[in-house]
């Protein structure tokens, strides 16, 4: 793997995993189809206004315009709305938790559709040791007192709508490295979030009657880091692991985000931290780093000089 991949898997990491914080933010003054409506329609500013310095040609085939209808559909205008609606009754870190499991479900649906992403035991392993250093991360949280509370309510639906926004990254992530794979990064992330915007400004309006806009300068502050950093500049990183690694690797990206709610819950909300902390990232950082192994290669055998010699 190249720096300038893990740099940018890092960046991406970072990026995405505090959304959830700002995401609940910004929600608690507006609506989650008018939230994601302003995000989407700042990133698709800003992918705009690179597509445009870099003169980059808009696809006209049928074929490949529905490939990115696909896209904003599953990869961004349903997840974005699932995710922040669900974090009007369940916390942001437990949403930030959640959504670690697209990584399961992307492997899934990468070993039905591509030829190159087979199950292996490395990557399974991987899985599994990252998964449970998510399981590590969260178990304060799952003692029985605190977890009848969070399913108490609209929790449990909060938390059913987060999980269907991770399978649907997953599945939009294996569509993308099948049908978008020679498609340049920054016109995957143009396309699909100016598609997705368009579908969110339709629908906010039924949706949401009448539409709420923000009152205070830091939910407005939130909505303009979710479209700039969040979608903008994430998605360019996004697209480019997509093409770089592949789906299942790439996904793994998903894996840093309970680790970065937990640090900012403790430097923003001054919650403990304990062991589980350091185990949890570490488990996660495990698994990333065996996803990512790849066995060497063979040498091949010298051949045995046959002798002329009836």
């Amino acid at each position: 793997m190249k720096l300038k991949e893990w740099t940018a898997f890092a960046v991406l990491g970072l990026v995405w995993g505090s959304s959830f914080l700002w995401i609940k933010i910004a929600v608690a003054e507006t609506g989650p189809f008018t939230l994601v409506a302003f995000r989407l329609l700042f990133g698709a500013l800003g992918l705009l206004a690179v597509m445009a310095a870099q003169k980059t040609r808009l696809p006209r085939d049928r074929r490949t315009l529905l490939a990115y209808g696909f896209m904003g559909v599953f990869n961004t205008a349903a997840p974005f709305v699932l995710i922040t609606w669900g974090e009007q009754h369940i916390d942001s870190s437990l949403a930030s938790i959640l959504n670690g499991t697209v990584p399961l479900f992307t492997i899934i649906f990468a070993h039905l559709w591509l030829a190159d992403e087979k199950i292996t035991v490395a990557r399974l392993a991987g899985l599994a040791l990252g998964f449970v250093g998510i399981v590590v991360l969260v178990s304060r949280d799952l003692a029985p007192g605190a977890l009848s509370e969070s399913l108490a309510g609209m929790g449990l639906w909060g938390q059913a709508a987060v999980l269907t926004a991770a399978i649907s990254y997953a599945v939009a992530i294996t569509f993308s490295r099948r049908h978008l794979r020679n498609q340049p990064p920054v016109l995957q992330a143009g396309m699909v979030l100016v598609i997705a915007d368009a579908l969110l400004w339709a629908a906010a309006p039924v949706a949401e009657r009448p539409l709420n806009l923000p009152d205070t300068g830091l939910a407005w502050f939130a909505i303009l880091w979710l479209g700039l950093l969040g979608s903008c500049a994430a998605y360019l990183l996004f697209f480019y692991l997509i093409n770089a690694w592949g789906p299942t690797r790439a996904s793994l990206v998903t894996y840093v985000f309970p680790v970065i709610g937990l640090v900012l819950g403790i430097l923003f909300l001054r919650e403990p931290a304990d062991w589980r902390l350091l185990v949890g990232s570490l488990l996660i950082v495990g698994g990333i780093g065996v996803v990512n192994l790849k066995r060497p290669r063979p040498r091949p055998q010298p051949r045995l000089m046959e002798s002329a010699a009836d």
